[in-house]
């Protein structure tokens, strides 16, 4: 951890982008013209006869009054557009490294703003501004046509950012810009009038007639009164938040009354804050400035002072904000938008407050985005993408950091060859990958905006990801980077952005804690972070939302019937064992409620009820008690216990009813937690047999089948069911006698990725020593495993890895047929799960097999590793079977397995059966003319000493 950093010592000003330089010089006269284009495919796999989809690209003709620009293909429409207007900004000559003004240019340019913001042609436009001026010129007497400065400040963008350009640190301190609309109103003698010490402008002329009539037509014929809530926040903490109502009449100013409610004589002197939430939400802070604003109104704009306010600081308004306020304040979502002239606004309820404190940290945010404030927890580990309820680590980071006003995190993306993260996963005693070797890859770049070099991944490579958080002003924030490798890309982004979650909502809540605490946190979670700058743009004034929900009820016996964390004794269980239970890794469906209860239970109250609640076990991904109790459910029981109360924040963010929650909470309660377990879905076999096996159970298949080359000196593999080929891919990094391997799949999407694979391996590793120099030949191809295809009768040794049990039994037999009797290898080696061993896996009780084969199936579907199993079958079953496939056509078959061990019930978890073929006297390999049959089609194929064409 350190306590200091920058990215750059020189802060970038903000600039235009080229379409928006275009639209300043040519407004509605730049046409853009959008179109999707097909581009040629680059599959990256010579020899490859699978027609490859390209990405969908697009391509934008910008059209000006003396020319027409056509961009190159871009995978965003944004991204064509952009390059159209960069392309005709250099052919009409403009130099954008140049454009950027400097802070006496913007200087200039702000005092136009504002010149040609009190002008005659601004009144009558449709901006949010506009709006203001109009509602200004109905207020009646001294005030009449006086336009607060607050209002000029955060309605127009682009003084905002003349502002930046003159003085960065108005990032920091938004309210510096009232000096400068000020001063520059100062400047402007002959058009505006400000009074010292005052923070209101209005027009030293009236506006014509004619101005004012125009305008005034662009309005709504029907003027209507408007009530809205807002909610008001003291400043002393000791005081409680009150809902307020705004009644604005038809022809009054809405900033007039919510002056009135915060005992200002008018709008004249609110103070606004920037927008809470979105940035085209109108929500904001109203707070009152001094009677002396005190204005910085020295003649050095580049180090205009932040002259102190004077007022006590608004902790808890501030802490949401992210800026200071001061004194009592308004929360309102009210204002003029680009949508229309008319008056925008929405209730701001105790609620929707309360949900917003508790949205300033990450765990509450995925609270929110799940409607589960007081069941779903922020998960610990992200596991797949399937599995993830809820809004993604990364939309999350992206959202907190916006929340912040930070810049969006930058993901940086590394890919490792498949040998070298081997290498270093040794080196750091971690699994290679996160992710199961069997697993289809992802070559596409899942997230366009995470920065990877696509000349970098290496197909069958592995991938880590570092984040890193900047302030607006770019300084470095915090960085993290997690040495773990995971197969997918997406994998790496969400799972490294789930750490810096992790760390920013254990910070966020123990933000006193120790350096020796804060070293350890950082150490576990791979965080670097830069103290001071953190605590400058994060950590504004101390968090007044405690969000951690307790894990127990303090080390005391509960006066109702209650329950602590792996304590069974407080729950109450009811219905009969289905014997359906979950465990770690299972996809969980739940229907609960949360009901406040009053000692004895006299009286209840619902906070939140969901009907179908997901969520994986053993992730963290709800409340301790919560998943202790489920643990101990199987599918159709019910359960009820009962916790301590959260912080008082979570309970108010989720009632229904918030005035009888909060009467509730003047009387001793707790929580009362109703849950019926309505299904578990067993996770997918690879998580299941990762969890318990080190190597992974498809490694040690691997490494008994090259055990099988060694012994006898094959020299040719042909793998039935290849899939993407992740068999033949590992046998690569072993050496072995093989020159020649196959692969069969009816998949060409598989296939496809297959290719690419061993491609990427076969040609791009050039080195002598190798261990995949032997092969001389690859080839895959297209077709079922039940039809028979002479090329690739004879090999020495044949696989079927897991295979069989995805086909109907009927079919899996009917492949034993033909693999042994027309194919003939000297040797196969078939495996398929052990049914028994799923007792291991699942930690559920062994179904009993019937007779009636179809009861037999019911009894087993939700038993079964994988959806998409069709069987599975137990030791005897599978041996009777290898055994009459052996008889019948003259091969010794034995058994074994991996994962497991013979001698130990309930056996090898992934069994396995070799059959060694009996060769006879009369037996002749070869081919007759009428024998030859080419029922595959060569998908793809590749020869050492015949590299294929390109595509």
């Amino acid at each position: 951890m350190e306590t200091g950093g920058s990215l750059v010592q020189a802060i970038r000003k903000p600039t235009l982008t080229p379409k928006a330089i275009i639209h300043q010089k040519f407004g509605s006269k730049a046409s853009y013209t959008v179109e999707e284009v097909e581009e040629p495919t680059q599959n990256g796999c010579p020899g490859l006869a699978i027609l490859q989809k390209g990405p969908c690209l697009y391509r934008c003709s910008l059209e000006l009054p003396d020319f027409t620009i056509v961009s190159g293909s871009f995978k965003k429409k944004k991204d064509a557009e952009q390059s159209a207007a960069q392309i005709a900004l250099e052919k009409l000559g403009f130099n954008l490294s140049a454009d950027s003004p400097t802070a006496e240019e913007a200087w200039r340019e702000l005092i136009a703003r504002v010149k040609y913001i009190f002008s005659n042609e601004f009144l009558s436009a449709l901006h949010p501004l506009s709006s203001h001026f109009k509602a200004a010129l109905r207020r009646v007497g001294d005030l009449n046509a006086s336009v607060p400065a607050s209002v000029i400040a955060i309605c127009d963008g682009k003084l905002n950012n003349l502002c930046k350009i003159i003085n960065p640190t108005v990032e920091s301190y938004p309210l510096l810009v009232l000096s400068y609309i000020m001063r520059a109103a100062a400047g402007l003698p002959e058009l505006v009038v400000s009074a010292e010490g005052q923070l209101s402008i209005w027009r030293k002329d009236p506006y014509p007639p004619n101005v004012i009539e125009s305008s005034i037509s662009q309005q709504s014929d029907v003027a209507e009164s408007i009530t809205t809530m807002a909610i008001y926040i003291p400043c002393s903490p000791e005081k409680a938040v009150e809902p307020v109502i705004l009644n604005i009449s038809s022809t009054g100013y809405y900033l007039d009354v919510i002056a009135q409610i915060l005992g200002l004589s008018d709008a004249n002197m609110v103070l606004i804050s920037r927008t809470i939430g979105k940035a085209s939400s109108e929500t904001r802070f109203y707070f009152a400035a001094p009677k002396s604003y005190p204005l910085d109104m020295s003649s050095d704009l580049l180090n205009a002072k932040v002259v102190p306010f004077g007022g006590p600081l608004n902790a808890r308004a501030s802490s949401l904000c992210g800026q200071d306020i001061y004194g009592d304040s308004i929360l309102a979502s009210i204002g003029y938008t680009w949508k229309g002239q008319d008056i925008f606004h929405e209730d701001v309820t105790l609620q929707s407050y309360y949900r917003m404190l508790i949205s300033k940290i990450p765990s509450g945010v995925y609270k929110l985005s799940r409607e589960a404030i007081l069941a779903a927890e922020l998960p610990l580990t992200f596991t797949t993408k399937t599995n993830w309820k809820g809004s993604f680590p990364r939309e999350i980071l992206s959202s907190f950091c916006r929340q912040y006003r930070l810049l969006e995190p930058l993901f940086c993306v590394s890919s490792i060859p498949l040998k070298a993260s081997s290498e270093l996963s040794r080196s750091n005693n971690k699994p290679a990958v996160s992710e199961s070797a069997e697993q289809e890859r992802e070559y596409a770049n899942e997230n366009e905006s995470v920065d990877v070099d696509p000349k970098l991944v290496v197909l069958g490579s592995s991938f880590t990801c570092e984040v890193k958080i900047y302030s607006k002003c770019q300084d470095l924030i915090l960085e993290c980077a997690p040495n773990v490798l995971y197969k997918k890309q997406n994998d790496a982004v969400q799972s490294a952005s789930l750490k810096v979650l992790s760390w920013l909502n254990a910070y966020l809540k123990d933000i006193d804690m120790s350096l020796e605490k804060e070293k350890q946190l950082a150490n576990v979670f791979d965080i670097k972070f830069y103290r001071q700058i953190f605590f400058k743009e994060v950590v504004k004034c101390p968090s007044v939302c405690n969000c951690q929900h307790n894990e127990t009820l303090g080390g005391k016996e509960p006066e109702l019937n209650g329950v602590v964390e792996n304590d069974a004794s407080y729950i109450n269980i009811e219905g009969t064992d289905s014997g359906l239970c979950p465990s770690n890794g299972s996809l969980l469906c739940v229907c609960y409620s949360v009901s406040l209860v009053t000692k004895g239970e006299l009286q209840k109250e619902l906070l939140e009820s969901i009907e179908e609640f997901e969520f994986e076990m053993g992730t963290g991904a709800v409340i301790p008690c919560l998943e202790a109790v489920v643990s101990q459910m199987s599918v159709g029981q019910s359960a009820c216990f009962y916790t301590e109360l959260p912080p008082e924040d979570l309970v108010l963010a989720a009632a229904k009813d918030l005035a009888n929650a909060l009467a509730f909470l003047t009387s001793p309660c707790c929580l009362e937690y109703s849950i019926i377990l309505l299904q578990v879905t067993e996770p997918p076999e690879d998580r299941m047999e990762q969890a318990l096996f080190n190597p992974p159970l498809s490694k040690q298949r691997v490494e008994y089948a090259v055990q099988h080359i060694k012994e006898f000196c094959a020299t040719s593999l042909v793998d039935f069911g290849c899939g993407s080929g992740s068999l033949l891919e590992s046998l690569l990094e072993y050496p072995t006698s093989l020159e020649t391997i196959a692969g069969v799949d009816i998949s060409q999407k598989s296939l496809s990725r297959a290719a690419k694979v061993l491609h990427s391996k076969l040609v791009m590793k050039s080195d002598f020593d190798a261990p995949c120099r032997s092969i001389k030949s690859a080839l895959l191809f297209d077709g079922s495993i039940t039809d028979f295809d002479s090329r690739l009768c004879g090999f020495d040794l044949a696989t079927c890895l897991e295979v069989i049990e995805h086909m109907e039994e009927e079919q899996a037999s009917l492949f034993g047929d033909i693999v042994l009797s027309s194919f003939r290898p000297r040797i196969l080696i078939v495996s398929t799960p052990n049914y028994e061993y799923n007792v291991v896996l699942q930690k559920s009780n062994l179904t009993s097999h019937e007779d009636d084969p179809e009861e037999k199936i019911r009894s087993q579907s939700c038993k079964f590793r994988n959806h998409d199993h069709k069987f599975e079958w137990t030791r005897e079953q599978f041996q009777h079977w290898a055994s009459e496939l052996a008889v019948r056509h003259n091969y010794r078959v034995e058994f074994s397995g991996v994962g497991g061990a013979v001698d130990m019930e309930p056996g090898f978890a992934s069994q396995i059966a070799v059959f060694r073929r009996v060769f006879l006297p009369e037996d002749d390999d070869g081919l007759k003319d009428e024998d030859l049959v080419c029922q595959y089609k060569v998908i793809w194929e590749w020869n050492r000493s015949k590299p294929p064409l390109p595509n």
